[in-house]
């Protein structure tokens, strides 16, 4: 198992594309002012030592170099050893709404972003429950089943967009029945549902049979608003930029508002409450005292442990490959020139 503790530095690479496009340019220059200075072959002939192929060499080995100093300022960790763990939690399902409505700006930076970022600082708080994430519009799809592993969970929560079902709607009936499929421990007496959604679209009388199966089960289904109650449009959007706005049959823009009754009304028939998502901090913050009522159950799980840090070695070879550099020089070399591999001797 792998961990990344400074990922941040990542966006150093970027910085590799650029140092490629100036040596191009750097080249392009220093041939023009060589054809205006003389004729080339006449230089070349004045330069017999000087390498094709040199520069190209000592800027791949400072770009590898490059590389390995930013994975070591990652500093990634390699976990040694797995062990069986006793830990007490309750077992928390997230569904999240990733139909077209959630795209609305009503709330920054949008409403499915503003999802992501409350399910992502629940688990921040949570401490050995276990989570699974399930995505849903007009259909369900689950996108990660029980488990421990929130490194995994974030992961696949960031992935999450409103392409990745083709039906439109807002199934949550769907999502309640696939979520029921999610608690394998019968004993497990806590079972938490939390749907993150708007309710727009919602067709109301098919979420109550499901429902009331899941409250059979044990399962409390707490529902999270996200959007605003005065509502906004749906904007179409490509490379970032808005090109216009969703329309219905009639050429009218839609306008999708935040259904709160319909949530409210989930949440009371799920033994759950409502939360209104609009301020993280509290939403997440009254979310904590919600779960940490709740009786723990103590379950095994494997995880891995010793995780030994691994920068030193990528620091390492950046610096040999920095020292190799210094002794790549411009000038042919000598047993290479021999070779003649590239028909540099040739007479003319």
């Amino acid at each position: 198992m792998i961990q990344l503790e400074e990922k941040i530095y990542f966006y150093l690479l970027f910085a590799i594309p650029v140092l490629v496009v100036v040596f191009v340019l750097l080249q392009f220059w220093k041939r023009k002012s060589q054809k205006r200075f003389g004729d080339l072959t006449l230089l070349k002939r004045l330069t017999p030592s000087k390498s094709i192929f040199k520069s190209t060499l000592k800027l791949v080995l400072f770009l590898v170099a490059l590389t390995l100093l930013v994975v070591g300022l990652v500093n990634p960790k390699i976990g040694t050893k797995l062990e069986t763990v006793k830990r007490e939690g309750v077992d928390i399902v997230f569904a999240l709404d990733v139909s077209k409505s959630m795209l609305a700006e009503d709330i920054a930076p949008n409403r499915l972003e503003k999802g992501k970022r409350l399910v992502s600082e629940i688990i921040n708080h949570l401490g050995s429950d276990r989570i699974g994430i399930i995505a849903y519009a007009a259909q369900a799809y689950p996108q990660l089943p029980i488990t421990t592993d929130y490194s995994a969970a974030k992961m696949f929560l960031q992935s999450m967009n409103t392409d990745m079902l083709s039906s439109q709607g807002t199934a949550i009936n769907e999502a309640i029945e696939l979520a029921s499929t999610y608690y394998d421990d019968e004993n497990q007496t806590n079972r938490v549902l939390f749907i993150i959604s708007d309710g727009e679209d919602h067709a109301e009388g098919t979420t109550e049979e499901a429902v009331e199966k899941a409250t059979e089960e044990g399962i409390r289904i707490f529902t999270i608003g996200v959007g605003k109650t005065k509502g906004a449009p749906i904007p179409i959007k490509r490379n970032g930029i808005i090109e216009s706005l969703k329309k219905d049959m009639n050429g009218d823009v839609v306008i999708t508002k935040l259904n709160e009754a319909i949530l409210q009304e989930i949440a009371a028939e799920g033994n759950g409450e409502y939360i209104n998502g609009d301020n993280t901090s509290e939403a997440v913050e009254y979310i904590k005292e919600q779960l940490n009522q709740m009786d723990k159950k103590e379950f095994e799980a494997k995880q891995f442990a010793e995780y030994k840090d691994q920068f030193q070695w990528f620091v390492g070879g950046a610096f040999l490959l920095l020292f190799l550099d210094m002794f790549v020089l411009d000038r042919k070399t000598k047993w290479l020139r021999k070779l003649n591999l590239f028909n540099e001797n040739k007479k003319e």
